[in-house]
């Protein structure tokens, strides 16, 4: 994926998620070793929040509508709370006001748990709130696949580009 292929394959993908699902780990192995250290009632409340917020209410929407088209509020709802940015924030306001502690790797483990053990991030408007394969995407990957079969590149675009 680059600025100008805003995609991935089925490999960079799954490289993605093996990098979140590294970072999963490193925040459970964190949590285990802290684990008598950590306010579960804190760790609960961080970690649902996320979902509660973000992602329940256009759940319920999501399988409430006939057409299956919901506003884009709900999207919104759903990015910021599943955002690395919101979690950031989340976790740095916590600790000026109550000081650091274990309980916040709820953040992490619940946003890298959706990265990684089931591939979710942030949604874009132009995709159902629920996964499902717009067909254009399946008819890019058509294409696309059967542009870069045995080796073939597709054409570059620029004069610049890096291996030309």
């Amino acid at each position: 994926m680059d600025a100008k292929n805003r995609f991935e394959t089925k490999t960079t993908f799954a490289l993605s998620r093996l990098e979140w699902l590294a970072f999963l780990a490193v925040s459970l192995v964190l949590g285990y070793q802290h684990i008598s250290e950590i306010r579960w009632g804190v760790f609960a409340g961080f970690f649902l929040a996320i979902d509660v917020i973000g992602y329940i209410p256009g759940a319920i929407a999501f399988r409430r509508s006939a057409d299956k088209r919901i506003p884009r509020g709900y999207y919104v709802a759903y990015n910021v709370m599943h955002s690395l940015v919101t979690a950031g924030v989340l976790a740095g306001v916590w600790t000026l006001i109550h000081g650091p502690e274990w309980a916040l790797l709820a953040l992490p483990i619940h946003l890298m748990g959706d990265r990684a053990l089931f591939g979710n991030s942030l949604k874009p408007f132009g995709v159902t709130f629920e996964p499902h394969t717009n067909p254009a995407y399946r008819a890019f990957q058509k294409q696309y696949s059967e542009t870069t079969v045995g080796g073939a590149r597709p054409p570059l675009e620029g004069t610049n580009a890096v291996g030309t």
